[in-house]
This record gives structure tokens, sequence and C-alpha cells, in this order.
């Protein structure tokens, strides 16, 4: 949506048909630049139909997780995202937790977050999401999945994952629904997090042909798309349409 890509809006406002229906829908974003309650609010104003309990978005599963373990993280997210961490105790971190940190990924930031992991004996960092990039109006842009792969190999470590294209990320929507992968459809720009994330959890994904997607996707080596449409538009319409006709 902060795109400005049209078609994506477009479509967005179309998938607002699906809640006339008898199908379920969820919302699941790698969103890390504000939280949930920020984003949501920001569509409502645009004037979309949309709820914070239909929104899936990384950090708040993050801050469950942390809570959970009993961690206490160093964050590097950027500023919108502070508040979905206000209820984690953040004192003498024992991980690191990065987002979408944007222009708070300099040298300074990582190299604190590189030597708090180096400090501890055994060193967790959580990714929120790992795409390699993403579209805004102005071109593309490096995602945290790529500050990700930098700690890691610094560091030595593996980290954790959450948020697309961690299983656990969706069956957690999975469990909202009370739906079962078969019986779920997700439609998605990239291929390796929507689409492969999804089909790991053995969901569907179909892929659209806007915002992340590049023409190289159709001949992927790893993740091949159930299908593949021109935009989330035409996706809802042919989802619409064979649910019409299904007996």
């Amino acid at each position: 949506i902060d795109s400005g890509d049209t078609g994506i809006k477009r479509g967005f406002r179309k998938a607002q048909r699906l809640k006339a229906s008898d199908l379920q829908l969820r919302f699941c974003t790698n969103e890390t630049q504000a939280a949930r309650e920020t984003f949501v609010a920001k569509l409502q104003r645009l004037g979309f139909d949309i709820l914070v309990s239909e929104v899936f978005s990384p950090a708040p599963a993050a801050a469950a997780v942390l809570k959970e373990r009993g961690l206490r993280p160093h964050l590097l997210v950027y500023d919108g995202l502070l508040p979905e961490f206000d209820s984690v105790d953040q004192s003498n971190p024992n991980c690191v937790v990065i987002g979408d940190a944007a222009e708070k990924f300099t040298y300074q930031n990582l190299n604190e977050a590189f030597r708090v992991l180096t400090d501890l004996e055994k060193p967790l960092l959580f990714s929120l999401g790992q795409g390699r990039y993403y579209k805004e109006t102005d071109g593309l842009k490096l995602d945290v999945g790529a500050y990700m792969k930098a700690l890691e190999y610094a560091c030595d470590l593996k980290a954790e994952v959450v948020g697309k294209p961690s299983p656990t990320f969706f069956q957690s929507v999975l469990n909202d629904m009370g739906l079962q992968p078969h019986e779920a459809l997700m439609i998605g720009d990239d291929l390796v997090n929507d689409v492969g994330g999804a089909q790991r959890c053995g969901m569907r994904g179909v892929q659209v042909r806007t915002g992340k997607y590049r023409p190289g996707d159709e001949t992927h080596p790893a993740v091949t798309a159930d299908a593949t449409v021109d935009s989330l538009a035409r996706a809802v319409d042919a989802l619409l349409r064979q649910r019409q006709q299904t007996p």
C-alpha cells in the first residue's frame, strides 16, 4: 500500500469483497516500520475495512516469543515499532531483535548489535522477516534480510525468523481461522516469502505480478507458484468466481 502501487490499492479494496463471502480473510504482512495498531489505523483512514485482529505481523509475534522464553532484547528496529515491545523487559539484553530499521541500519548500530551478540555465551538473533528487498515509490530498497545475513556471518550463527516465510508464522494465522493448511490460499507478490513460505506450511500460494514480482520468478529454481496472475484484483475475481461455481 505504501509503495504507491495503485493496482495494489485497487486489489486491496476488491479483497474487501471476500468479507462479504463465506471465506475467511486475514492479512499477513512483514511490515516492521510501524506498530500494528498504527498500520491498521492508517489503512482505515484511507477507507479500508480492516481490523487489528485481522492483521498478522512479526513484531507482536516476536514480543510474545520473547516473553514466553524470558528473553530481554537489544532492539535494532524502526522507532515506530518500539511500542510493540513496551511490555518486554529490555534490561541487560540476552538476545538481539532486528527489523526493517531503514536509515537506522548504520555501521554504529549494526556494530552495537554485533557486540551484544558476541558478548553472549549463547548468542541469539531474531529477525522480523528475511526479505531481500521491498518496493517504494522511488524504487527498490534493501530489506532486513540483508542485514540479518551480515550478522549471521559475523557472529557465526543462524537467526530465528519471526514472520514470513516462517512456517510457525503461517501456522499461527491458520490457528486463528481454525483451518488446516490445505483449506487456505496465500496471495502475495513475494515468491519466496509469501508463496514459498505458505507452500512449506502446506498451503497453496498464488503470486501477483506487482510489487516485488520479477519476470524470473516464473522460472525460479526452488519455488513454483500454484498460479500467477496479473494483479490482486484479478486474483480475487478468480477466487470468487471459483467459489460461486463450487457446489
